[in-house]
């Protein structure tokens, strides 16, 4: 008896032109087109997972440097400090502190400049 495989495989396709919604061209609703752009956008989307990670990290370095220059302090001699102070605060929190708060960072630096 011959299998024509109707129900699994237009799941299947249509499970992949789902994912293909948005895009131009036949790469929205040609399915062999579609699947190669969905494969390679699934790629992009998990490097850039990781890469914003690091983007957001770099981010708040330069922002917590700008605060710390204008104390008279360098970013590697307040995190320095900081860590021979024992202050636990990462790098975002010190970035937002930075920016929503410049008396409460400046007290952090105080902190850390005095070790």
């Amino acid at each position: 008896m011959r299998v024509k495989k109707g129900f699994k495989a237009r799941r299947r396709r249509n499970r992949i032109l789902k994912l293909a919604k948005g895009f131009r061209g036949r790469r929205k609703n040609c399915y062999k087109r579609a699947n190669q752009a969905v494969e390679r956008a699934l790629d992009y989307a998990s490097r850039d997972r990781a890469r914003k990670k690091r983007d957001f990290r770099s981010l708040w370095i330069v922002r917590i440097n700008a605060a710390a220059r204008s104390l008279g302090l360098s970013y590697s001699k307040l995190i320095s400090g900081l860590n021979k102070a024992k202050v636990a605060l990462d790098r975002k929190v010190l970035a937002d502190l930075a920016v929503a708060d410049p008396k409460g960072f400046a007290a952090v630096a105080a902190v850390a400049g005095a070790k």
